[in-house]
């Protein structure tokens, strides 16, 4: 995981976005967790897209365009802690009107057997402890891991669910797994949903990330696995045109400028009773070193048209 400090020596400069003449709406008070359910899908940020301004520049940013819910970084966490306190980010977050959703905890291994994976629940219980104290009720791991995966590795991997999920519930928190296109170990919707259900823990739910479902082997007809009211929580993007072969982060685009099904896929997750966040998670350098501002009022106006468009606004 590379600092903050790293990213921004090693980051190339990019193009700023240019800000709109004004906010879209002043910063309102911060909404309850109940509040952000009972709205059915709400539009929300996750800080790796605005991750140059660092934790308290995307945020304050974001508060500026009228954003209200936000997914918190484990990395930009870090670098804040460096000259302030847990007591500190909740009081911007309340200052700023800003419900944080869920966080991110990036770590590798953290959902397999091996070596790696007892530092790794070490390492989640950490960020289960500090996130907790955020006032959160989620948080998310990815499936990643650098090694080779057997058919052992699936079947000792609803015990690490287990396990992650115990440490989760011991901070009044839900786990979920981002399955992710690139892994060798959880890379659909289906390979995640079966580990979840067969590892039975009532902390543990699964999540989707529109740019890994797209882009990855999911298919369109696994949504029909979703069990009513079984998704928490979900990150939306959409996808930049071209071969399949050439995707990466930089294909990640703000849901509408690209050539998902985004519509349609909220559509059936409505179907599918989802009530929760619509996380924007970029990773492009104009988002990631741009104004964040700038970068969510446009995200903002954009996402909202789609999200009015499939009748979820």
């Amino acid at each position: 995981m590379i600092t903050r400090r790293e990213f921004l020596t090693t980051s190339v400069a990019a193009p700023i976005v240019a800000p709109l003449t004004a906010p879209l709406a002043a910063p309102l008070a911060r909404a309850s967790h109940a509040e952000a359910q009972t709205r059915g899908m709400v539009l929300a940020m996750h800080q790796n897209t605005s991750r140059g301004a660092g934790f308290r520049g995307s945020l304050e940013g974001w508060a500026r365009a009228g954003i209200r819910y936000a997914e918190l970084s484990d990395g930009l966490l870090n670098g804040f802690l460096e000259g302030d306190t847990l007591a500190g980010a909740r009081s911007l977050l309340d200052g700023l009107g800003i419900t944080p959703v869920s966080a991110a905890a990036a770590m590798q291994d953290l959902w397999i057997p091996g070596p790696a994976h007892q530092e790794a629940l070490e390492t989640w219980r950490l960020r289960c402890e500090q996130f907790a104290e955020l006032g959160l009720e989620l948080i998310y791991s990815p499936s990643t891991t650098n090694r080779s995966v057997t058919a052992e590795d699936f079947a000792g991997t609803p015990a690490c669910i287990r396990e992650a999920g115990d440490i989760a519930r011991a901070s009044g928190l839900t786990a979920m797994i981002e399955f992710t296109r690139t892994s060798t170990h959880l890379a659909t919707l289906s390979s995640s949903l079966e580990m979840i259900r067969e590892a039975g823990h009532p902390n543990v739910r699964p999540m989707l990330d529109f740019f890994h479902f797209f882009s990855g082997l999911s298919k369109t007809e696994d949504l029909d696995l979703l069990e009513p009211g079984e998704l928490r929580h979900a990150h939306f993007q959409d996808l930049l045109a071209g071969p399949r072969e050439l995707i990466d982060n930089n294909s990640r685009l703000i849901p509408g400028d690209g050539i998902a099904p985004v519509v349609q896929t909220l559509r059936r997750l409505a179907e599918k009773g989802y009530s929760g966040a619509l996380s924007v998670e970029l990773f492009r350098a104009e988002y990631v070193n741009g104004d964040p501002f700038a970068v969510a009022s446009e995200i903002r106006r954009k996402c909202e048209a789609v999200m009015s468009e499939a009748g979820v606004a």
